[in-house]
């Protein structure tokens, strides 16, 4: 994997860049459409492909290794295969999905052992098997398995789950060195930061994460329930200490503005399930606003969803039409919700790594920022 650095913002941190795998190039900063199963809920790969304009996709390990299972990936040549998604894939250790099934598991130095939420069949992870388990999957970027600290947690919690989770690490990266792909294509290893929102903890986890030399680097655990402030606060504390040359992956973040602001800290890389959960809801991201088509006031609303915009749906569908459709739980509202959406999520990056590359980003932010945060 080859990450380079093309052009800086003179005021933030923000910077545009290029991210090269064997499976494709990756235009930085970027959003990752998330496809737990394998699949992004209700949107074709042409759609992801054409319309989106997706770079990335990301699967999750919890839910692949349960279903399909490691079997028929294995059979099928890999996720790629499966999905008949060529492009770049990113996999999540699964950690997060594992700690998050507190009635279900049990932390342990080796790893973690969880009933399965599907028939309550019990299974272990550890900092190995998840490595070898995302080699079957064939992902071009793997996830070291963490422990996702909760939130609000205590400072003595919080820094025995980071000990464990750098000592998970050292494992998994001794692992992911032995071992080859399986489908010839080069899997690059991300560790993840932890240590909740007490600064020192950050700091250490920071330093020791930089300090094993993998491909690239994630914060975790910052947007588990944390005030906004505080992501912002933990983000820059990891941006600082990360190394400069190096792809930054914040992990499950976020909204709109929180992209365009942790984009200002030096964030590279994101996901996040909100655009798909939120368009199935009928809740529309735009350049205006945030808008709740469910509201009596789209009701006469025969205004395109975007005009401007260079989606099919946007320019087709009007606000009244897919109103109508949410209201009458309409299969189509979900998929055009979802649509809408993620391409404006790409669309957004797009659009802040022009004003990078132009010199004026973070104009363009301050200015842009508190808009998309509004309700109309």
């Amino acid at each position: 994997m080859q990450f380079t650095i093309e052009a800086t913002d003179a005021v933030s941190k923000a910077r545009s860049g290029c991210l090269v795998t064997d499976s494709g190039v990756i235009e930085t900063p970027i959003f990752m459409p998330v496809g737990t199963v394998g699949a992004v809920k209700g949107v074709h790969l042409k759609d992801l492909e054409e319309e989106i304009r997706a770079q990335i996709i990301l699967g999750n390990t919890y839910h692949l290794y349960l279903r399909p299972g490691m079997e028929v990936l294995e059979a099928a040549g890999g996720l790629h295969r499966f999905n008949a998604w060529d492009k770049p894939i990113l996999t999540d250790s699964g950690g997060f999905q594992v700690f998050s099934l507190s009635h279900r598991r049990k932390i342990t130095e080796s790893g973690v052992t969880f009933s399965s939420h599907i028939d309550g069949s019990v299974h272990k992870f550890t900092p190995e098997s998840v490595v070898d388990v995302q080699r079957i999957i064939g992902s071009d970027i793997m996830m070291a398995l963490d422990e996702c600290t909760p939130y609000p947690t205590t400072h003595e919690y919080a820094e025995k789950s980071m000990e464990r989770t750098h000592r998970w690490l050292e494992r998994g990266v001794a692992q992911w060195k032995q071992t080859s792909p399986h489908y010839g294509r080069y899997q690059s290893f991300f560790p993840i930061i932890q240590g909740s929102v007490f600064k020192d903890l950050r700091v250490r986890s920071a330093e020791f994460i930089a300090s094993m030399d993998c491909d690239g680097n994630a914060i975790g655990g910052v947007s588990v329930g944390e005030p906004t402030e505080e992501m912002y606060a933990m983000t820059k504390i990891c941006c600082d200490i990360l190394p400069w040359q190096k792809p930054r992956y914040l992990m499950g973040v976020g909204t709109p503005a929180n992209i365009l602001e942790c984009i200002a800290l030096g964030v590279d890389m994101f996901d996040c399930v909100m655009p798909t959960r939120n368009g199935r809801n009928a809740t529309l991201f735009t350049k205006e606003g945030i808008i709740n088509l469910r509201n009596e006031k789209w009701k006469f609303d025969f205004s395109p969803l975007d005009e401007e915009s260079d989606l099919f749906a946007d320019r087709v569908y009007t606000k009244a039409y897919l109103r109508h459709l949410f209201m009458n739980g309409e299969m189509l509202a979900s998929m055009v919700g979802s649509l809408h959406n993620l391409h404006f999520y790409l669309s957004l990056v797009r659009e802040a790594r022009k004003h990078i590359q132009e010199g004026d980003f973070t104009d363009w932010k301050n200015t842009y920022a508190p808009i998309l945060s509004r309700r109309i």
